[in-house]
């Protein structure tokens, strides 16, 4: 599996994820490179995994495992190539669909310390591997972009980092000030702030995915669209329907958890959606309240307009059209650039470190 470092440093180490599976987990191998092209690595960076010193585990069943750290210098927006043999059968394994990044899957056996992989097939999902962390500087941290398919980046181009928490991470390493800043993507397509449906909830998952990430000091927050799509759209079940309070009431608990272990929260404005398939009139009265909510709240640390970023200057309902992917949700990379634009890099300004990204 391909997958961009944000920042740099002098060791990592991986996290794999058994986190959905049914079964314990068998790894028989695990390396991490840094990757040339395609399935290929850089000679010389190849090294292996082990947890608590052995070079294979066992994951239980809704757990993670984290490797010992190794040496590698990891280039800031540098690719890492993570390769997992797995001796037996997996059953239902952990993935991320999204993964945006051409991954290879070998023929059976262990591949895992090979230079590149002959007629591999390929995938754009992520399977086991959870997450990477450098040892960066110690005035290194990261933010965590938390939200659903606009932020997992799900209509940006493949292989090309244009997601906006990829495309925010060049800008903060362009910046001699933010540099050390990382960026960790957690958006999840379909994800919801009150209902399991792509995923679990936002609430369900946020203490994991962003008071667990190493050296986490901000979030954004980009969440309820789909909520407010699927509960409010023509035809939906009006015992389901929700209300602006209720969505609120859900994002204030992830503004209070992010607050009490002191990491500083971005409200993100919800984004135009008329014309998408799940539209409804009533849908964009809840939209423009929580909007109203995040912009004059005061409860949250910044605010990032994505909605006055991505919106058509003519009906404010829908999105630009040179941002539209066609849908009238989603954005294309020049929209996501919009989006990573609507940051004030200020907000990111040096402060003391207690963690490393």
């Amino acid at each position: 599996m391909i997958a961009r470092a944000s920042i740099g440093g002098r060791r990592i180490r991986v996290h794999l994820s058994n986190d959905f599976g049914a079964a314990p987990l068998t790894i028989g191998a695990a390396h991490v490179a840094l990757r040339s092209k395609e399935s290929a690595i850089v000679e010389g960076s190849d090294r292996v995994l082990k947890f608590s010193g052995r070079a294979s585990c066992v994951i239980p069943p809704g757990a993670q495992m984290i490797s010992d750290p190794v040496d590698l210098n990891v280039p800031a927006l540098g690719d890492l190539a993570i390769s997992i043999y797995l001796p037996g059968d997996t059953g239902p394994a952990t993935q991320h669909a999204t993964g945006l990044h051409t991954g290879y899957i070998s023929k059976a056996g262990d591949f895992t310390s090979a230079l590149s992989l002959a007629d591999a097939t390929t995938s754009q999902s992520w399977f086991i591997a959870a997450g990477a962390d450098v040892l960066a500087p110690p005035d290194s941290f990261a933010i965590v972009a938390f939200g659903d398919s606009i932020t997992d980046g799900a209509t940006s181009t493949p292989d090309t980092n244009h997601s906006w928490p990829s495309l925010l991470s060049e800008r903060l390493q362009a910046n001699p000030g933010t540099a050390r800043i990382a960026v960790i993507n957690e958006g999840i397509s379909g994800n919801r702030v009150l209902k399991d449906g792509a995923g679990v909830s936002a609430l369900a998952r946020f203490d994991r995915d962003v008071i667990g990430q190493a050296g986490a000091k901000w979030v954004v927050i980009l969440e309820s669209i789909n909520d407010i799509g699927q509960t409010l759209r023509d035809g939906a079940n009006p015992a389901d329907a929700l209300t602006a309070d209720d969505l609120i009431a859900g994002l204030r608990q992830l503004i209070e958890r992010a607050h009490t272990h002191d990491i500083k929260v971005i409200g993100a404005t919800l984004t135009p959606y008329q014309g998408a398939a799940y539209y409804s009139d009533k849908g964009e009265e809840v939209r423009m309240a929580i909007n109203q909510w995040i912009r004059t709240s005061k409860e949250f640390d910044a605010v990032v307009d994505f909605d006055a970023a991505t919106r058509d200057a003519d009906n404010a309902k829908t999105i630009r059209a040179d941002y539209n992917i066609r849908d009238h949700l989603h954005p294309n990379d020049a929209g996501y650039k919009a989006m990573a634009d609507a940051f004030d890099l200020s907000w990111f300004a040096p402060v003391r470190a207690v963690r490393a990204q």
